[in-house]
Parts: C-alpha cells; sequence; structure tokens
C-alpha cells in the first residue's frame, strides 16, 4: 500500500512538472512573434551541441527560450545592432539527425561572441528581413551573401 502511494506521489509530480511547462510556454508565447528554432550552446564535439527552444522578437532583440527550461527570463538575447549573418549552411553529419529536414544552419557574429542558430528555411526569410530592417543608422553590414553556397 505504501508503495501505490508513493507511486501516486511521483505520478502527481510528474504532471505538475509538465503543467508548469507547459503554462510557462503559454505565458512567454501569448504575445506572439514567436519562432521555433535551436541555439548551438556547446562546440566541444562537432554536430553536437544544439538545443531546441522557440525565439521571440521583442523590439531590436531576438529573445531565445530553452524549450524544457522553467526559467521565465531567456537563455540569450541577440541584438539586431550588433547582428551579423556570417555563413548559411545546412546541416551535416550528425546535425542531421537531429534537425528536421527544411532546417539551415546561420553562423552569426554578435557584440559577445560567434553564435550558430537553426531554423526553418521559411523562417530565415523573416530573420533576416528583421535584421535587415534595423532602424537607420546601425552600421555594420549584416549580410555577407558570397558566403552562402546555393540551398
Amino acid at each position: 500500500m505504501l508503495v501505490l502511494k508513493w507511486i501516486g506521489v511521483g505520478v502527481l509530480v510528474l504532471c505538475l512538472t509538465l503543467a508548469v511547462l507547459f503554462v510557462r510556454r503559454a505565458l512567454v508565447t501569448r504575445s506572439g512573434g514567436i519562432i521555433r528554432l535551436s541555439v548551438r550552446v556547446s562546440t566541444l564535439l562537432d554536430g553536437r551541441g544544439w538545443s531546441p527552444g522557440f525565439g521571440r522578437f521583442v523590439n531590436d532583440e531576438l529573445r531565445w527560450f530553452r524549450m524544457f527550461s522553467f526559467a521565465i527570463r531567456p537563455k540569450r538575447v541577440l541584438n539586431r545592432r550588433g547582428l551579423a549573418v556570417d555563413l548559411r549552411r545546412l546541416p551535416e553529419g550528425q546535425e542531421r539527425l537531429i534537425m528536421p529536414a527544411d532546417w539551415v544552419i546561420l553562423r552569426c557574429t554578435s557584440h559577445h561572441a560567434p553564435v550558430e542558430i537553426a531554423m526553418a528555411e521559411s523562417t530565415v526569410t523573416g530573420f533576416l528581413s528583421w535584421l535587415e530592417a534595423a532602424p537607420p543608422g546601425a552600421a555594420s553590414p549584416r549580410l555577407a551573401v558570397h558566403d552562402w553556397p546555393a540551398a
């Protein structure tokens, strides 16, 4: 009988954890401007270190939230003023196993450090439009188109 009680408590904790994750996502995504994307958080091993999440456009920032996290604040914030796309490529090696077939990877540079983000091909168009739509006076080149292979 005691074993069943602890199994019930475990199931309840699991259900509450899932509910908190869903409520968090609903709170973050309620105002729109959301895209699915993955960010490479570690480059120790080739093709590894990708973390799934979603991005939210807020003025000049792309705020990235991890998919499976309890944090209300974004894990990473990319400011449009200091962001430039260096390279566009298709997933290679092990990356092809973890990403959907229509995703591409963008290697970007920002004020803080280089960052790799992966998103759907259709989302890239919107992301690049947002990036190019920076207010007048933003002085850095946004896109190095000559580096991009035909996708």
